[in-house]
């Protein structure tokens, strides 16, 4: 009797006919044509030459990358499958079933299924953030079964069915599969399983980028006439988004400084609010914001705690772990790491992320799997890359403060920041990016800017490469110089986002730059 298995999508005929759905007719047992699916070491039980044949015509992109039914169903929560059994398969032999046991009898090639990452304990061998980056939802059972190290990339935009019985299935959630790209990706689900390992969250959905996770989170979760509440610094197009697009939804918005706690009270006691939104450390003054006491006034009133950790990066920072109900990252940033990416991410409960993607399945802004691939490669380095930038940053954050050319130095690793204290309760490290004001003009700040060697004078952070941007030109130049100082924007406000270069090397640079003024 042949069993057949829920796992490759294929069965070979002969050489040139790899790669299409093909058939065996059993007479014995069967009374119709059975589709003979390989278990996920087919490949490995190939010969080399047959190996060779297959990826040169392609098929390995099906059968060593086939994503299977020994996953739970993509919706499904990881604990309605913790611990459940994964039965043996069984190609060829007797009538009799193979068993998993020792005594169990059978002529057939016996392939124990790999169990899916929600039956695997993360914490058993995997502790720490370091090697979470690396390994989580890759080699601990990720949806596509290949021989390969690194996560293929499934270019596809749209996945086949072997029967309308198997759609149905997977309409059901009795089938683990994808439908259309639009709905899901096998590499960017690899990915949204490494950001739920690293955020300590039940769901993460990536999409096209920073920008469209606020948009996506926003239109998800606040009603029309709903009320928002967010802080007064924070990235512009954010706040361009709240000011002008909100408003067209009948949505109004509170905003506080990101340290009253009175202006949040009344806002919340005075309004319905659905969602209180900010980021921390905040883009360019590196605010921060109390989390845990934060989500607990807005708990109180039901209210939706959303916070944009692009600036800490999960490594510096676990908001979900303090109370909040959600963290949002542009992961272009610290995350991907190699300034070569646009991307974006939102982490939380299933609840919350489900509604955000049902939004997101509607009206689009998916990441594209090769994005998908270079944001998880980025991330295996994340924790190193991160803790270089965050010993650069501070050590140059503490020389600037005592130069004698710097006004004003903007960092949550100093103790002169208004922050610091709740930064060193929530940060295990804060970040490479520092703000700092020159003493000079718009002119002369400039001067600087340009005097510098290393760095690329440029938007975006986060990245390998030092990048460096004067705000008042980079961000507000189509404002007045007197709008620019309502958001507290001076001419010679300048932003450095220090890469992994040598902090020696980056310090000689600043120096003889500000000489230059």
């Amino acid at each position: 009797m042949a069993v057949v298995s829920p796992t490759s999508f294929i069965t070979p005929s002969s050489g040139a006919d790899y790669g299409r759905k093909s058939s065996i007719s059993f007479t014995s047992s069967f009374s119709s044509t059975l589709i003979l699916r390989f278990p996920p070491n087919f490949v490995r039980q190939l010969s080399t030459k047959a190996r060779r044949n297959c990826s040169n015509i392609g098929v390995a992109q099906i059968v060593a990358a086939s994503w299977s039914d020994r996953q739970a169903p993509l919706d499904t929560p990881p604990s309605a499958t913790a611990g459940a059994e994964v039965a043996p398969v069984v190609v060829g032999g007797d009538d009799t079933a193979v068993g998993s046991g020792s005594g169990s009898k059978g002529n057939g090639v016996v392939s124990k299924l790999v169990q899916s990452p929600a039956s695997l304990a993360l914490g058993s061998f995997l502790s720490s953030d370091g090697s979470l980056v690396v390994h989580a939802g890759e080699r601990i059972g990720r949806g596509i079964t290949t021989d390969s190290i690194t996560t293929p990339v499934v270019n596809t935009s749209a996945y086949w069915f072997n029967n309308s019985e198997e759609l149905i299935d997977f309409k059901e959630g009795r089938h683990a599969s994808y439908e259309y790209g639009r709905y899901g990706n096998p590499t960017t689900k690899v990915l949204e399983e490494k950001m739920n390992a690293l955020e300590r969250a039940e769901s993460t959905v990536f999409v096209a980028s920073g920008m469209y996770a606020s948009v996506a989170m926003f239109l998800a979760l606040v009603p029309a006439g709903g009320h928002i509440v967010t802080t007064t610094d924070c990235y512009r197009k954010t706040r361009i988004f709240i000011q002008n697009e909100l408003p067209k939804m009948g949505i109004t918005v509170t905003v506080i400084d990101p340290a009253d706690m009175d202006s949040l009270e009344r806002a919340l006691n005075e309004n319905d609010v659905s969602v209180f939104f900010t980021e921390s450390p905040t883009n360019p003054f590196l605010r921060c914001v109390d989390i845990a006491l934060v989500s607990e006034l807005c708990h109180s009133k039901g209210a939706v705690v959303c916070i944009d950790g692009t600036f800490a990066s999960p490594v510096n920072q676990k908001a979900l772990t303090f109370g909040a109900d959600l963290v949002l990252h542009s992961a272009t940033k610290f995350i991907a790491g190699h300034n070569d990416v646009l991307g974006g991410c939102i982490s939380g409960s299933e609840k919350l992320i489900s509604k955000i993607r049902q939004y997101h399945h509607v009206v689009g802004g998916v990441l594209n799997p090769n994005a998908a691939y270079l944001i998880s490669r980025g991330m295996k380095t994340l924790h190193l890359r991160v803790q270089h930038q965050n010993n650069t940053a501070l050590r140059m954050a503490q020389f600037l403060e005592e130069h004698p050319k710097i006004v004003q130095v903007y960092y949550p690793g100093l103790l002169s920041h208004p922050e610091h204290h709740i930064a060193k309760r929530q940060m295990t490290g804060f970040g490479g990016v520092v703000s700092f004001e020159v003493a000079g003009d718009l002119r002369s700040t400039m001067k600087f800017v340009d005097s510098l060697k290393i760095p690329y004078l440029a938007p975006s952070f986060g990245g390998v490469e030092s990048i460096v941007d004067q705000p008042a030109i980079m961000s507000y130049w189509d404002l007045p110089q007197a709008e620019r100082l309502k958001y507290g924007i001076k001419d010679n406000l300048v932003r450095f986002s220090f890469g992994v270069e040598d902090f020696d090397d980056l310090k000689a640079d600043i120096i003889q730059a500000l000489d230059q003024i």
